[in-house]
């Protein structure tokens, strides 16, 4: 008689959840410690997501930098358990569109992150303007199949900030309900990355994970409040 075990067909294996982080590393990041809370803030974020035992979503994380002559894959897209973290150093200018195009060809390439992935979160960090041509590699990225489906964040850093740096981080998200927050102290990056920790979770823990209609950006005002 057969072994009924043996005709059990095995669970599939959960579907990645990507996080991909666009971190400006310019010189002025060195400035008031935003370099080292930035670091700190992913670091704990992957720590987070290491910890995550879900069925269906595997939380990936990938992290891009944009400084110094240009944009850089710093972490590839990864499983957040397997993750060994380096930090950032800061350089340079702000070439957020070399950063854009370097996310759109990640999205794009199905041996980084699979056709089976769930809808990705995009996360920009900045503390000032780009000074590139970011205009067209941001329309690039929005009419691509994923990355014009993405949940896209944004969050700028420090006070500095004005309302054209802010009108950059507006047109990255490019969605009426979500805006772009304020972190005038470096300190509140820990903040931001806490909520998007436990918004990308949340996701990973649901029936549904392409539902982002669960996200509270109330909660995120409050933390930066």
């Amino acid at each position: 008689m057969p072994d009924p075990s043996a005709a059990r067909p095995s669970a599939p294996p959960p579907r990645p959840l990507p996080v991909l982080v666009l971190a400006d590393v310019s010189g002025s990041m060195a400035e008031a410690g935003k370099i080292d809370v930035l670091n700190r803030s992913i670091a704990a974020m992957i720590r987070s997501f290491a910890d995550e035992d879900t069925v269906r979503g595997e939380i990936t994380v990938g992290v891009v930098t944009f400084g110094g002559g240009g944009a850089a894959l710093h972490q590839p897209p990864a499983p957040a358990a397997e993750v060994v973290w380096e930090d950032m150093l800061p350089r340079g200018r702000t070439p957020l569109g070399e950063a854009l195009d370097l996310v759109n060809e990640l999205l794009a390439d199905e041996d980084v992150i699979s056709r089976r992935a769930f809808t990705p979160t995009l996360v920009l960090v900045s503390d000032g303007l780009p000074n590139d041509d970011w205009r067209g590699s941001l329309e690039r990225l929005l009419a691509s199949p994923r990355g014009g489906k993405a949940v896209r964040l944004a969050v700028g850093v420090g006070q500095d900030m004005d309302d054209e740096a802010f009108d950059v981080l507006r047109a990255f998200i490019d969605d009426p309900v979500i805006q772009p927050v304020r972190a005038d102290e470096a300190h509140l990056l820990s903040r931001y990355f806490s909520w998007v920790t436990m918004s990308v979770t949340a996701r990973a823990r649901s029936a549904r994970p392409n539902d982002t209609s669960h996200m509270s950006f109330d909660e995120l005002e409050d933390l930066l409040g």
